[in-house]
């Protein structure tokens, strides 16, 4: 695909597996589910919620910005949650980062999330 740019930047965690932070196709950026590592200090956030969503959401920031977009450019996005019992916490952290403008989205519940993080968010973004 002649339109097919891998993004990637430092300001977020290096994928864990064969596959790329985010890809850009055309004028639509498909970000990759981030976890809450901290790409600093290499370390995994799962003690609190509230921090961990907070981690998650900065890491989709970085890949945006390394796009030159921003969240008012995200369109949908996708919540895995290990328990639905986090959803009022993480809704309200993931809400102060879109404000009336929020994207599409679905928030679900799964058994298990890679090294075993309460949350992971998908994003996809246009031009």
């Amino acid at each position: 695909m002649a339109n097919k740019k891998i993004i990637y930047t430092d300001n977020a965690p290096d994928p864990i597996g064969p596959y790329n932070q985010a890809v850009l196709a055309g004028d639509t950026l498909y970000i990759s589910g981030q976890i809450a590592i901290d790409p600093f200090a290499g370390v995994i956030i799962t003690d609190n919620i509230t921090k961990e969503t907070e981690q998650v959401m900065e890491n989709l920031k970085a890949i945006l910005e390394a796009a030159g977009m921003s969240f008012e450019n995200v369109v949908k996005c996708s919540i895995f949650l290990d328990s639905m019992d986090d959803f009022a916490a993480v809704n309200k952290v993931y809400g102060s980062y879109f404000g009336e403008d929020a994207p599409a989205r679905e928030t679900v519940a799964v058994r298990t999330l890679p090294k075993n993080v309460n949350v992971e968010i998908s994003a996809i973004a246009v031009r």
